[in-house]
């Protein structure tokens, strides 16, 4: 029996789709990559989030507990090792189109690459949002997902507008990391330098040094810096480790007395998003929705 050519052609044309390749930027630069892939590996939080958000399914994710907003890109997918030692062998017997990796997994793209097409889609933070919304468009064009990508992008702008018009005027920030009773400052250059350059919100101390790390500090130096606002990120409740809360840290007297102190005007910001999964689709928002909501809830005075 022969089969109609007319139906040979439309039964091979969703082949032929799949084929497409698409050009994409990722870390390093432009990388071209099948469109559509079908079995998909992500190794990245912030990339797991946005993937999430586009509404790809996943075939594969890190073996962690993921946090609570993170908590259904999880559920029922499979684990393929960690962030930073894949399970290379289960990655073999999955056999994945595409591996979506970056950040903490990055050093480990060259040996991916060798099991399976792999793109590092590292967000380092230097210009976080225009990365996080190159890494959406991506997605987009990868997954034939290219409106729903846009718009997650204009939400963003939109968040962004808003949280410009809430922290205006409302005084000057220092942000902190808590580590386990350590404290560190990051400035504008650091990576969560975006809360200051994005939003607008005056640095209350400008000389503080780029570190990977941030800039070791003492109770008396935030007490002589005198920030009106104090914004907190506690770097054990990120990552799931038991030691001293933020919160206790920071009960000092010297805090207290301080303007941002003083005015109730210290924000504890969701460290995981903010930690673990900066540049997401739905990380970035949520940090946005806590600086709105910490900044309108006083009048900066």
């Amino acid at each position: 029996m022969k089969i109609p050519f007319a139906a040979l052609a439309l039964a091979c044309a969703p082949l032929t789709a799949m084929a497409q390749d698409v050009t994409v930027d990722a870390f390093g630069g432009p990388v071209t990559v099948a469109q559509s892939p079908e079995t998909v590996v992500a190794l990245d939080l912030a990339a797991i989030d946005t993937l999430h958000a586009l509404g790809v399914p996943l075939d594969g994710v890190p073996n962690l507990t993921p946090p609570a907003f993170l908590a259904s890109a999880f559920d029922g997918v499979p684990n393929v090792g960690t962030l930073f030692e894949p399970d290379f062998e289960a990655l073999a017997v999955l056999g994945p189109d595409l591996i979506v990796a970056g950040g903490r997994s990055q050093p480990v793209v060259g040996a991916l690459s060798e099991l399976a097409p792999t793109l590092d889609m590292t967000i380092d933070g230097l210009d976080l949002v225009a990365e996080a919304k190159a890494r959406t468009t991506a997605y987009g064009a990868i997954f034939d997902k290219t409106a729903e990508a846009e718009a997650l992008n204009a939400a963003l702008d939109a968040k962004i507008a808003q949280t410009q018009e809430a922290v205006s005027g409302k005084g000057s920030a220092l942000i902190l990391m808590a580590n386990g009773g350590k404290l560190s400052a990051y400035g504008a250059d650091s990576r969560f330098g975006w809360l200051h350059s994005v939003t607008g919100l005056p640095q209350a101390y400008a000389d503080i040094s780029v570190e990977s790390h941030g800039q070791a500090v003492s109770f008396e130096f935030i007490a002589e810096v005198n920030p009106e606002w104090i914004l907190v990120i506690d770097r054990l409740a990120a990552i799931g480790r038991a030691g001293e809360a933020a919160a206790a840290t920071l009960d000092t007297p010297l805090l207290a007395q301080t303007t941002a102190g003083q005015r109730g005007q210290i924000l504890y910001l969701d460290s995981a998003p903010l930690y673990l999964a900066a540049g997401g689709a739905t990380a970035l928002p949520h940090i946005l929705d806590q600086l709105i909501d910490g900044f309108q809830a006083t009048n900066g005075s």
